[in-house]
């Protein structure tokens, strides 16, 4: 075929005229502070970046109406006065729950954290009280109502902080009905904390404070991914950590899929022959841990089993869970082990995990595999079963084994999609793909869970942490009864191309923007332009604590700085 070039020269010019156009007008709506919210070239970052004008103009300072506090409370009211902490800072437990090793253990790592510059406990000596003219802070009383320390979905996040001005008296007061409402509280109190480092010692600006705060939704949840690329479990820890700063309370833990089963199964000890190696494996008693590492920071941990789809790995020990070696997945609806092998792994599941919700997956099912094995397909047809028929038929049957257990069961949004009319009533479903499809989901009385892939799936690198902060999970949801369905929502760390070494810079600050939408009431998160110097703030506090979280105002996550310059700038 002959392609003429006469009318490539002009049409190039013409091309290079448009782009140049469209960056001018990026700077432009740069330079007058404009959030753009469409594409934005990376090429376009260093042309406003890199000049003096831009930095000062967008240089963060503290701003007297800022409340450095995230995620934002939902109620709180503040001073002008400053007070001066105790680097001896005692705790003070009252109420129903006398002795409380989360309570105390949780106290001692703040601690760690609000005094990290100090390097003795009697840094702050009389002679400094004396310089500095007014009492300290010597003692955070906490009163939990309850000395049921249960975690579960619903649990009581709720709490109330007092902290008094300069001079009227040495004692803060955190009440809160559960010990996990006020390990929040204690993380609200922490980032009250800041060290001046003229004086050498630690102050909370702006008192008295009162806050009077809760969660907005009970389920605000980040996932994991140990399949694609293994985490070892002290960075899964780590991650538990970096939760619990930003208050999220569920960890979704997507362990095993096509590329690996890294779990023991003691039911089944061959599965995990499917990890990538030997060294890359968990055990039941790692798990265990990692379930009571999370607890004690008050986070859930909620286990996926994905199936019929995802599961090829599983045939690796057990090569009859395939319906050929040439088509390991779906598992074989025809076989009984399937069935045996799925009810073994949530048994033992069950004396490990004990949080209500357990995920089954049931995603991304391409069932022509079954039509084109002939045993399979010759077990449908003896059922009057199509492929669909028996997709449906295989999930359902999951759940049941599941709700046996006394779980409640989560779906990806498929089966909901194909035949959801199937489905038990008290399946969550877990929105990905269907921007729209929330409502619909709450029109037949079932609860869900929000995760729209365009903006909550921290994978997508390009997804900036505004449209994160942006995405309201009950759009179009006008009553109370509709929006009570909407447990929560969750921001997804799918692991293809995250390993230790960059996880933390993807899913932080990202993942804290969608966590100041799920705690935060909607009137007071509402506003990027104002959260930018906060998630600066906090992005520099997780550094600041050990977490690797990636700069605020990178176009692509992960990336690290472009340039020199403050934390707080970039």
């Amino acid at each position: 075929m002959r392609v003429s070039f006469r009318w490539c020269l002009p049409v190039a010019v013409g091309m290079v005229t448009l782009w140049r156009v469209v960056v001018i007008l990026l700077v432009a709506a740069a330079n007058l502070e404009v959030e753009v919210w469409g594409f934005r070239p990376k090429t376009v970052q260093p042309l406003y970046r890199s000049t003096g004008k831009w930095k000062a103009r967008h240089a963060h300072r503290v701003e007297k109406d800022q409340t450095w506090i995230w995620p934002l409370p939902a109620e709180w009211s503040k001073g002008e006065s400053t007070l001066l902490v105790d680097s001896q800072l005692e705790l003070v437990v009252r109420g129903a729950l006398n002795q409380s090793h989360v309570l105390e253990e949780s106290f001692e790592r703040y601690i760690a954290h609000i005094f990290v510059h100090l390097t003795e406990k009697d840094v702050v000596s009389k002679i400094k009280r004396r310089k500095w003219g007014g009492e300290t802070l010597q003692k955070l009383v906490v009163n939990v109502v309850s000395d049921d320390e249960t975690l579960q979905l619903g649990t009581d996040e709720s709490y109330t902080l007092q902290v008094p001005a300069e001079g009227k008296t040495s004692e803060a007061y955190l009440e809160a009905a559960t010990v996990y409402g006020a390990l929040r509280g204690l993380e609200t109190f922490s980032q009250l904390c800041r060290f001046n480092f003229s004086i050498k010692a630690v102050q909370i600006a702006e008192t008295p404070w009162n806050v009077k705060d809760s969660p907005r939704f009970q389920f605000r949840g980040l996932l994991i991914d140990t399949s694609r690329h293994y985490l070892p479990v002290e960075t899964i820890k780590k991650i538990i950590d970096s939760m619990a700063f930003a208050k999220l309370n569920v960890l979704h833990w997507h362990i095993v899929d096509t590329q690996s089963f890294p779990l023991e199964i003691p039911s089944y000890p061959d599965l995990w022959k499917g990890a990538y190696s030997k060294a890359e494996r968990y055990t039941m008693d790692d798990a265990r841990n990692i379930v009571e590492y999370a607890r004690r920071r008050g986070i859930n941990i909620m286990p996926e089993l994905d199936s019929p789809g995802h599961a090829a790995s599983w045939g690796v020990g057990y090569p009859k869970l395939w319906p050929s070696r040439d088509c390991q997945q779906p598992l074989d609806i025809s076989s009984k082990l399937t069935f045996e092998v799925i009810a073994g792994i949530l048994a033992d599941f069950r004396n490990v995990f004990p949080f209500k919700l357990m995920h089954l997956g049931g995603d991304e099912v391409d069932t022509s595999c079954w039509n084109n094995t002939p045993h399979v397909n010759d077990w449908l047809e003896k059922r009057n079963l199509s492929a669909h028929d028996g997709y449906a038929s295989f999930v359902l049957e999951v759940q049941k084994l599941a709700i046996a257990l006394d779980w409640a069961p989560v779906n990806w949004e498929e089966p909901f999609n194909e035949f959801g009319n199937l489905l038990h009533p008290d399946t969550v479903v877990h929105e990905w793909l269907s921007n729209d499809l929330v409502p619909k989901i709450i029109a037949t009385g079932r609860q869900c869970i929000v995760s729209n892939q365009d903006v909550w799936y921290l994978d997508h690198l390009d997804v900036p942490w505004e449209l994160f902060y942006l995405n309201e999970p009950l759009t179009d949801l006008n009553s109370a009864e509709q929006q009570r369905l909407v447990i929560g929502g969750e921001v997804c760390m799918w692991g293809e191309t995250a390993d230790p070494s960059d996880i933390e810079a993807t899913i932080w600050p990202r993942a804290a923007a969608a966590a100041e939408r799920l705690w935060s009431p909607v009137h007071s998160a509402n506003s990027t332009a104002t959260a930018r110097a906060r998630l600066s703030r906090f992005r520099c506090l997780l550094n600041e604590r050990g977490v690797g979280a990636g700069p605020v105002r990178n176009y692509y996550a992960r990336e690290g700085p472009y340039e020199p310059g403050s934390c707080y700038d970039q």
